[in-house]
Order: C-alpha cells, then sequence, then structure tokens
C-alpha cells in the first residue's frame, strides 16, 4: 500500500464490525498484514472462528469484559488501555498493513480509552497503515480527522419484533 488512510464506521445501524471484517479479509486477500483489535467484546463469535482460517494474515485480540452495563469499572478501563497500547505499539511495529479498532469509538464515548489517545493514534501512525475505527457514538474529531466516514443508520431491524441475535448472523 503506498498510503493508509483512516475510515470509521459507525451509527445505530447494523454492520460497522461486519464491514470492517469484510475489508480484513479483502486485504488478506490482497497479501496485506490485518490486526484487529476488539474493545468491549469478550465472548468468541462464529467471524473469529472464520479468521482463524487466515492465521497468517489476520490477528485478532480481545481487550473487554463484555458488553458496558451502566458505569465501566476499573477492570474495564484497565483491559481497554492495555488494549490501547497494545495497538498502539503493533501501528508501530511494521508487522501490519491495517489496524482496525473495533468499538474503539464505543470505548472513547465511555471514557474506557482518551479521545486523543485515538488522535494522537491517526496523526502518528506510519504511512502505509490504514486505520479503521468502529463502534456508535464516534467522536466528532475523529470523524474530521478520517479520510472516510460511514454511518450505519437504523431504518428496520427484526430484532424489534422479537427475533434474538442468530448464530453465524449476529454472533
Amino acid at each position: 500500500m503506498r498510503k493508509g488512510l483512516i475510515q470509521v464506521y459507525t451509527g445505530n445501524g447494523k454492520g460497522k464490525t461486519t464491514a470492517a471484517l469484510g475489508l480484513a479479509i479483502r486485504a488478506a486477500g490482497a497479501g496485506l498484514r490485518v490486526l484487529i483489535v476488539q474493545f468491549i467484546k469478550q465472548k468468541k463469535c462464529s467471524e473469529h472462528a472464520a479468521l482463524e482460517r487466515f492465521p497468517d494474515c489476520i490477528t485478532v485480540r480481545q481487550c473487554g469484559k463484555g458488553l458496558l452495563r451502566g458505569k465501566p469499572s476499573a477492570a474495564d478501563v484497565r483491559a481497554a488501555r492495555k488494549g490501547m497500547e497494545e495497538a498502539r505499539q503493533s501501528v508501530f511495529s511494521g508487522e501490519y498493513d491495517v489496524v482496525i479498532l473495533d468499538e474503539a469509538n464505543v470505548a472513547a464515548h465511555y471514557g474506557l480509552i482518551p479521545v486523543r489517545d485515538l488522535l494522537d493514534l491517526i496523526k502518528s501512525r506510519p504511512a502505509g497503515v490504514e486505520l479503521v475505527f468502529t463502534g456508535r457514538y464516534a467522536d466528532e474529531k475523529v470523524l474530521e480527522a478520517a479520510d472516510l466516514v460511514t454511518e450505519m443508520k437504523e431504518i428496520k431491524h427484526y430484532m424489534r419484533q422479537g427475533v434474538p441475535a442468530r448464530r453465524g448472523i449476529e454472533k
């Protein structure tokens, strides 16, 4: 890659992580090395089984304690900040062409990581590293710094009719 850009997938609709994972698979198909750092998420889902099929191209690291319910705990904050530091080191390691910070927008919104850490990473990253941020509540400054912003907007969702998360589709 000649120049890495900044991508943000945000909004209340479904598909932010899915879009980023699709990008990861496309990058792996082109021979690029991808790191996915998942903030907040703790459980292994079907996408992890799929991504394990790309061991030479895609690495997934989870640094969360699970879904947030109310005010984040000290353990939530520690896990997220450790994950942010690991992401930062990885961006500068030369090992990865694409780094996806999944749910980083949510982590910043709830104070698990400072927004300035995301902005510092954007400003200081090596020129060839593509950065992708997912999650609701993207900070305005992150949106301004991005080269591409996609907002997922919920129009209708079957969850509202009582359909639970389904294996292979939502989990």
